[in-house]
């Protein structure tokens, strides 16, 4: 008995102990049901008014305090408001946590409360109630609720997803089990079929009590608003207002209004993509979501793992963005791969040629050619083929070790004949002196695809005897020289990437002269998104259709930065506890195992292994015409478009019907796979496709077998190999799964070991033998972990880089919103003061003329004390009375300011004020003249402060925009030069963080001194109540310049959003609400036409 096994029979597994753990709580549930079971309709419905009134008195105390804080706060001096707003954050945080308190006291009353609401839609196709006012709205709005005088009826039959569904769903035991697990904050690994989406009722009522919201995120727009419309009325029913951001615009009055429903329904990316929005708004009312308050993840995986390499960027245009060289440089790199593929071809001829010797110093020439040929083109199918051979795997492996040792020590022998060298584990290409020599060919200019040492060249620039201005001048030179040739590099890199390591209908699909990218789990194409660092430019060029014009950032996160965010998180999948350390690594997500309704009865069978592809293809046509021969539908997992349509095509040719599900055709995802368990079906998919739509099974086939699934390869992911087994064996269902793979499959090539092409070699294998063992089985799956743990340090990598710029935003965007909204503004504008002036005097240290000159540069403000008392006065002493003089002199202008103006605005208001909502009023700072737009009703009733604090945010939110957009610009210049880093074996993340706090803190001077600057010196140029214009009504931000973008560190991701439009169209569901005549009564029952009651506004 192994070490592990002996601690588990002692203390038990995880499993069993988190189950230990949640069995009390469940136990409360199932005590509290009998009591809830026996309550009317109506006195359900009034149950959960009582938990909502139980959870506002525990916090009601707290609530009143920070009223009363808030009320109280403009009476309190502007530089002592800091220490209030310190004191509301603090009883924010405890209500945060009372709130978690009293949930966990009330969970088995609105655990059962939800169980027997969904028993009643169930076992009645109607339910009366008494009508409320939030029952009429639904009524007008929604055909599952109607009016009869003061009942409200709910039929158990909706449209959701465009499809008519009957409420069928009671939870049972093991859904509790989640419900619990999801509430805590946790992961609920849940088998398919078990039901993941009706478990998410239970927490998300639970929570949505508070009325703080509850966000929904799925995967993609179709599951958002199927799961809103399917789920909705059982939240409906008891009052709760639900929406789905995916069916509103982004930045309109119905998309915020989505957010402030009770509960939220949502794809990952439009969660995160409104926040980016949010926080590029010039309005209060542009903003949408509300506190990031808790979240439950669908398909948690999927999100958090799989797209987390992928941060949100809303981009712009840049100048010059159509001036790239990827159309210049493609002849010639197309002319290199061409050279580069035509020796490595030789190469192979000659290393078969000499391996087949039996002299031993032929066969060494010969593996060192091979070797050779594999690090020039290692994708080249004849290589991958001869790979297979008995011996030939083998004895690569041992050659590539002995050039690998002492640190590649002797790399160069093997690689320098070579034009460029493809690492296809790392995903890098690197050009050799003659395959630079070959793209230079007849040029001037020998380094002309060769980046300078510039660290270097500036050293020895510095010991040379020149004048301070020709230092300068040489520099420039130097640095613009090394910029053209780095931009020359990047792009010759970038097509070399694109010729050797990115395969048409693999990677990418050409559809309308476009380049579309596949998503590598589900298949589907990615519309829109673009592989980011140039790599989709150098795409376009190879595939020659037009090739896009460059963007700058404008806002960017990742998606694990975006939902950190959330006081409470969860998420809920089949298949998340191989991918459980990086989940409590960067989440701190502990992973449950939750027990299935039912034992599985799927039979997982052992890998088969072949040599060659073709083999393993072979067999797979046989395996399932023996399957369909007894009645048993087939699913059959593929990795890619070309495997799904080879597989297709030697279907056709047996005369087997069958459906195709890839990226051509993922518009009938639902249909077919809904289908794929009918009797004598055969289904081929990528093996993620179809998530959320479970695969029925009729009896007949349920007695032939069940559903059979069929790997057509090991996938480099473990995880995804579990979902395509999960098709099979849904709640208790008969079925079967097994993997065919061959030495030639990508894992198998890279990361398998070389055991098992030894172990075929000593047995002598021929075509058509197979391989089959559970021992071979941990092989492979020793294999994918290696490639787990590699993409794992590729994400943390990412975070690691978008960890700096988040706790940058976190600044910038806290700065930003309290500008936009304006409630904190006046301390930030104290803390900007106080800052600058801090600046000024250590920038100055001891230098009196310095602080005179700069605090009358930047301030507008004379030297509070003398040459004399400064000599004798500590630094900090200095700090402290320019501070005071600073924030004392503010004051001391936007008083004056407010007294000014204030008896304009008071002549306008008083005769006026009919016309005018906002009005226009100059503000000055000798420069420039700033319209500052102001409520006049505000403004009156304020005594003018309210114009004194649309004058700060307006000036805030200029500099903080213009500076920030600037800075964005730079950190992605730092983040690609600094790649360069590494060839001087130095740390560029290490780098990346010095530079950047460096540019972070010059910007952030660089706002405070330009708002100061303004804010300090500004003046009302008129008096005249005759010359106030009207402003003209507050405009939404446009963001149809922008493009929301995924981008992917080494070959990722772009989301055009005008693209993503028009695929929603495509995609949207039927419309459930219902549409009523204007001119027939109002289904709400107050006997008004619908027109002039709830049809009014429309």
């Amino acid at each position: 008995m192994g070490f592990n096994k002996f601690i588990s029979k002692i203390f038990g597994n995880k499993a069993q102990r988190d189950l230990n753990k949640i069995n009390p709580i469940v136990n409360k549930i199932k005590d509290a049901y009998p009591a809830i079971s026996k309550l009317s309709n109506d006195e359900l419905r009034a149950k959960t008014k009582e938990l909502e009134d139980t959870i506002s008195r525990y916090i009601h105390e707290d609530r009143a305090k920070v009223k009363e804080l808030k009320k109280n706060i403009n009476s309190i001096d502007m530089e002592k408001r800091e220490s209030v707003w310190k004191e509301i954050d603090k009883i924010e945080e405890e209500i945060t946590k009372k709130i978690e308190i009293v949930l966990e006291d009330i969970l088995p009353e609105a655990f059962s409360i939800v169980k027997e609401t969904a028993k009643r839609f169930t076992e009645n196709e109607e339910i009366v109630v008494t009508a409320t006012e939030f029952d009429k709205d639904l009524a007008a709005t929604h055909d599952f609720v109607r009016i009869d005088g003061d009942k409200a009826i709910y039929k158990n039959r909706w449209l959701a997803g465009g499809n008519e569904v009957v409420w069928d769903m009671i939870h049972y035991d093991v859904q509790l089990f989640g419900g619990v697990v999801l509430h805590q904050g946790k992961i609920a690994e849940m088998a398919t079929g078990e039901g993941k989406t009706l478990v998410a009722t239970l927490p998300v009522f639970l929570n949505a009590l508070t009325h703080r919201g509850v966000h929904v995120v799925t995967v993609n727009d179709y599951l958002s608003k199927r799961d809103s419309e399917w789920m909705g009325p059982i939240y409906m029913f008891h009052g709760l207002s639900v929406d789905c951001i995916d069916k509103h615009q982004p930045n309109s009055d119905a998309r915020r209004k989505a957010y402030e429903s009770d509960i939220t329904f949502g794809t990952n990316n439009e969660f995160g993509f409104d926040y980016l929005r949010d926080n590029m708004a010039i309005s209060s009312k542009d903003l949408v979501q509300r506190v990031h308050n808790f979240a439950i993840v669908d398909e948690v995986d999927s999100v958090l793992i799989d797209d987390a390499r992928t941060p949100l960027i809303i981009s712009g245009p840049v100048p010059k963005g159509d001036d790239q060289l990827f159309d210049v440089f493609r002849p010639k790199v197309e002319h290199l791969v061409k050279l580069q593929r035509e020796f490595t071809t030789k190469l192979l001829a000659d290393a078969r040629i000499k391996m087949a010797s039996s002299d031993k110093k032929e066969q060494e020439e010969g593996m060192l050619l091979l070797f050779r040929s594999y690090k020039g083109m290692p994708k080249y199918k004849p290589l991958i083929k001869y790979l297979s051979e008995q011996g030939v795997k083998a004895a690569l492996l041992k050659t590539e070790e002995f050039y690998m040792q002492e640190q590649s020590r002797n790399m160069h022998v093997a690689t320098d004949p070579l034009f460029f060298v493809i690492d296809e584990k790392q995903n890098s290409i690197e050009l050799t002196d003659k395959g630079i020599d070959a793209l230079t060919g007849n040029s001037d200019d020998p380094y002309f695809f060769v980046l300078p040492d510039i660290a270097g060249q500036l050293a020895e620039l510095e010991n040379m005897d020149l004048s301070e201005e020709e230092i300068t001048n040489k520099k420039d030179e130097l640095l613009q020289n090394y910029a053209i040739k780095s931009e020359r590099v990047h792009t010759v890199n970038q097509l070399l990437k694109a010729y050797t390591l990115f395969e048409k209908d693999d990677e990418y699909v050409v559809i309308d002269n476009k380049v579309k990218i596949v998503d590598e789990q589900t298949g589907r194409i990615m519309e829109g998104r673009r592989y980011s660092d140039g790599l989709h430019q150098a795409i376009e060029a190879k595939e020659h259709v037009k090739v896009e014009a460059a963007t700058q950032t404008f806002a960017t996160i990742t998606l694990q930065n975006y939902f950190r965010m959330y006081n409470k998180l969860s998420g809920m999948t089949g298949t998340a506890e191989t991918e459980a350390g990086e989940f409590w690594d960067i989440y701190k997500l502990d992973v449950v195992v939750i027990p299935t309704n039912r034992p599985i009865l799927r039979n997982d069978m052992n890998d088969r292994i072949y040599k060659t592809k073709r083999e393993k293809y072979m067999a797979v046509i046989e395996e399932i015409e023996s399957y369909i021969s007894n009645g048993r539908p087939v699913l059959v997992g593929t990795t890619s478009v070309e495997i799904s349509e080879l597989l297709g095509r030697m279907l056709t040719l047996r005369k087997i019907t069958h459906n195709v599900l890839n990226a051509k055709l993922h518009q009938r995802e639902a249909e077919i796979v809904a289908n794929a368990g009918q009797e004598g079906m055969v289904t081929i998919a990528t093996n993620m496709a179809g998530r959320g739509t479970d695969i029925k099974l009729s009896k007949s086939v349920k007695d032939a077998g069940g559903l059979a699934i069929i790997g057509t390869e090991r996938h480099e992911s473990r995880r995804v190999d579990r979902q395509l087994r999960g098709r099979a064996g849904r709640q208790g269902d008969p079925g079967s799964s097994v993997f065919f793979v061959s030495l030639e499959d990508d894992l198998m090539r890279l990361f398998a070991t070389e055991k098992i092409a030894g172990l075929m070699d000593r047995m002598g294998f021929k075509e058509g033998d197979v391989l089959e063992h559970d021992m071979l089985n941990k092989s492979v799956e020793r294999a994918q972990k290696k490639v787990e743990e590699n993409n794992f340090g590729i994400r943390k990598r990412l975070l690691e880089y978008d960890d700096v710029m988040n706790s940058q935003r976190e600044v910038i965007y806290k700065r930003r919103r309290n500008a936009l909204i304006g409630e904190r503004i006046e301390n930030d504008v104290a803390n900007i003061i106080k800052d600058t002036a801090r600046s000024i005097v250590e920038i100055n240290e001891g230098d009196y003329e310095g602080i005179k000159h700069d605090l009358f540069r930047v301030m507008a403000l004379d030297v509070p004390f003398t040459e004399e008392d400064m000599k004798d006065m500590k630094m900090e002493s200095q700090l402290e009375t320019v501070m005071e003089s600073a924030i004392s002199a503010f004051k001391r202008k936007t008083d004056r300011m407010a007294e000014i103006v204030n008896p304009v605005i008071k002549d306008v208001y008083e005769n006026q004020g009919a016309l005018y909502e906002n009005i226009l009023i100059p503000i000055t700072d000798g420069k420039k003249v700033y319209n500052i737009s102001t409520n006049l009703k505000d403004a009156f009733e304020s005594e003018s402060k309210e114009l004194v604090k649309s004058f700060e945010k307006s000036i805030l939110l200029h500099t903080i925009d213009e500076n920030w957009k600037d800075h964005l610009r730079e950190m992605d210049d730092l983040r690609q030069s600094v790649q360069n880093a590494s060839y001087e074996q130095k740390d560029p993340l290490l780098i990346y963080k010095l530079e950047s706090f460096n540019l972070f803190k010059l910007m952030v001077n660089d706002i405070n001194s330009k708002a100061v600057s303004v804010l300090m010196r500004g003046q009302v140029p008129i008096q005249d109540p005759q010359n106030v214009k009207q402003a003209a009504p507050e405009q939404k931000t446009d963001y149809s310049k922008y493009r929301t973008q995924k981008d992917e560190m080494g070959g990722s991701v772009s989301n055009n959003e005008s693209s993503q439009k028009t695929q929603e169209r495509k995609l949207a569901p039927v419309r459930v609400e219902k549409k009523v005549g204007r001119n027939e009564p109002c289904p709400c029952g107050s006997g008004k036409k619908y027109k002039s009651c709830h049809g009014k506004n429309e």
